[in-house]
């Protein structure tokens, strides 16, 4: 399949031929990003099973663990985007525009359509969610305004917000509620009288989209340095995680009845995401390129094409899943549970007694919505390559 101009912000890559296309540059990147989009909707799925964010089972530590690869991949790749999108512009200042439209955009999708597709509810006078799309929406207005800089000081401002975090959590309790909310402190605040539920505060993200940005420069290199950069990235990044959270788990505190020591290291903090966090998810990210350009076959073109459309196949992945959710509580009990229409993700009442899935029926359902999802994700995406109308590079 091609792909057009207006899916590069999409994918992350600059089209080059259709051959590289199908089998290069391209397809590498939207299978990684395929995959990220695939492993989210396990923890979605997760949400609507009633089984906790993590536990004391390997089953349900590593169901929620997978899925902590989608959130940084997503941000990163996003700015890998956009600098790649900003190539085939004639200024700075076009993709400046782009990115600053893109990001209200998001925010208001997030405000309007995916709180809806989450609760099923219009109770907007008691919950409202800043979510993933809040976040990556307000990421890109900020960088809107950083892609006028210098590229090295892009990545370097990057780097120093995710690892300089410490020093914004003093500076955001000084700011008044909402502003503190919204860049570190996360939680409930209020706009305009109207709770809002803060899931993902925009520190450490917005250096994660700048890293990604920088990034860009890496993947325009000539394939082997490309490869060679990628690994050596990729695997120092995760090697740096596996020696300092290592050693952290090792000395730390924890008594005779903790978890176990391959808990203690793989459980990193997400609400903000720390820089282990980060390490932990972007470094095998990175390192999964060079693998990803080898990738053919069936397999490898059945998750490319959620790659390629991924906000698409975000508004549609919640509702869906939802919606499955719902046909699950009538087999199973004979009636819809209430629960089902609760503030999810960020504020749902306690899982009613009983109501928890197995996690047999879990990857069930989402195998199931993944399967839905393929036929319309890639309507779409061969839509986008052939025939894409002026406002898909928004979608």
């Amino acid at each position: 399949m091609g792909v057009s101009a207006n899916d590069e912000t999409l994918t992350g890559f600059q089209p080059q031929s259709d051959a590289s296309s199908r089998a290069g540059r391209v397809n590498s990147l939207d299978i990684v990003r395929g995959i990220i989009m695939i492993l989210m909707a396990v923890d979605h799925v997760r949400v609507y099973a009633g089984v906790p964010a993590g536990g004391s089972t390997p089953g349900v530590f590593f169901t929620r663990w997978i899925t902590h690869f989608s959130a940084p991949g997503f941000a990163f790749l996003a700015g890998t985007g956009a600098f790649l999108y900003g190539r085939r512009l004639a200024t700075s200042g076009a993709l400046s525009r782009f990115l600053l439209v893109r990001g209200i955009m998001l925010v208001l999708l997030e405000l309007t359509v995916i709180r809806l597709a989450w609760t099923f509810n219009t109770d907007f006078a008691h919950y409202n969610l800043a979510g993933v799309i809040w976040m990556l929406g307000w990421c890109m207005i900020l960088m809107a305004a950083l892609v006028h800089l210098p590229m090295t000081a892009i990545g370097v401002i990057g780097a120093l917000i995710v690892l300089g975090q410490p020093v914004f959590d003093p500076i955001a309790r000084t700011l008044p509620g909402p502003i503190g909310s919204f860049l570190y402190l996360g939680g409930v605040t209020q706009i305009a009288g109207l709770p809002i539920g803060v899931l993902y505060v925009i520190v450490p993200w917005i250096g994660v989209m700048a890293m990604g940005y920088w990034f860009g420069t890496v993947i325009t290199l000539e394939p082997e340095a490309r490869r060679r950069r990628c690994f050596r990235m990729g695997l120092g990044a995760t090697a740096a995680f596996l020696l300092i959270a290592t050693g952290l788990a090792v000395l730390g505190p924890h008594g005779d009845n903790g978890p176990p020591l391959f808990v203690r290291i793989l459980n990193q903090r997400k609400y903000p995401a720390s820089p282990l966090f980060l390490l932990m998810t972007l470094g095998p990210i990175i390192a999964f390129i060079p693998l990803a350009e080898r990738m053919k076959g069936a397999v490898s073109d059945f998750v490319a094409t959620f790659g390629r459309v991924p906000l698409f196949y975000y508004l549609l992945h919640i509702p869906l899943i939802h919606a499955l959710a719902i046909v699950v509580s009538l087999i199973r009990e004979g009636a819809v549970n209430p629960w089902l229409f609760g503030n999810h993700p960020f504020d749902p009442p306690p899982v009613p007694p009983g109501y928890r899935w197995s996690l047999g029926l879990l990857y069930l359902v989402f195998a199931a919505a993944i399967a839905i999802l393929y036929l319309p994700c890639r309507w779409y995406a061969m839509r986008k390559g052939t025939a894409p109308a002026p406002w898909m590079k928004y979608l």
